[in-house]
C-alpha cells in the first residue's frame, strides 16, 4: 500500500463523483434523445433524403446524439460535482483557520468575539 503524496479523492468521494457522473450521462442522453428524436421527425416530414434512408441508419443517428449528449452531460455534472467539492473543503480549511486565530486571539487575552457586549472573561457583568 502506498501512501498518496497529493490531495485526491477518497473511496466515498470517488464513488459519489461516480454516481453524479453517471446521473448526467442519464439525463445528457435523454435530453439528447428526445432533441434527436424532434430533430427525425422533423427531417422525417421534410426531407424525401431522410425517409429514404434505413431504420438501422436513423437508429444509429439517435444513438449517436445520445452518446454525445451522455458524454456532454455527464463531464459537465463531473466537474460541477469537483468545483463544489473543492469549494466545501476551501471553505472547511478557511473555517478552521479562522477558529485558530480566534482561539489565539483570545488566548493572548484580547476579548474578540466571545468578549462583544462589554462581557470579559474576568469580569461577567
Amino acid at each position: 500500500m502506498t501512501s498518496r503524496t497529493h490531495k485526491s479523492l477518497d473511496d466515498a468521494d470517488a464513488k459519489e463523483a461516480g454516481w453524479e457522473a453517471a446521473r448526467g450521462a442519464g439525463v445528457g442522453a435523454m435530453k439528447w434523445g428526445a432533441f434527436a428524436g424532434v430533430c427525425g421527425a422533423t427531417a422525417y416530414a421534410f426531407s424525401p433524403v431522410y425517409r429514404g434512408l434505413t431504420v438501422q441508419f436513423k437508429v444509429y443517428i439517435q444513438m449517436a446524439f445520445m452518446i454525445v449528449g451522455s458524454a456532454v452531460e455527464g463531464d459537465k455534472r463531473m466537474l460541477a460535482y469537483e468545483h463544489q467539492l473543492r469549494h466545501q473543503r476551501r471553505q472547511a480549511r478557511d473555517l478552521e483557520l479562522w477558529r485558530r486565530y480566534e482561539a489565539d486571539f483570545e488566548d493572548r487575552g484580547t476579548p474578540g468575539v466571545g468578549g462583544e457586549g462589554g462581557v470579559h472573561r474576568d469580569n461577567k457583568s
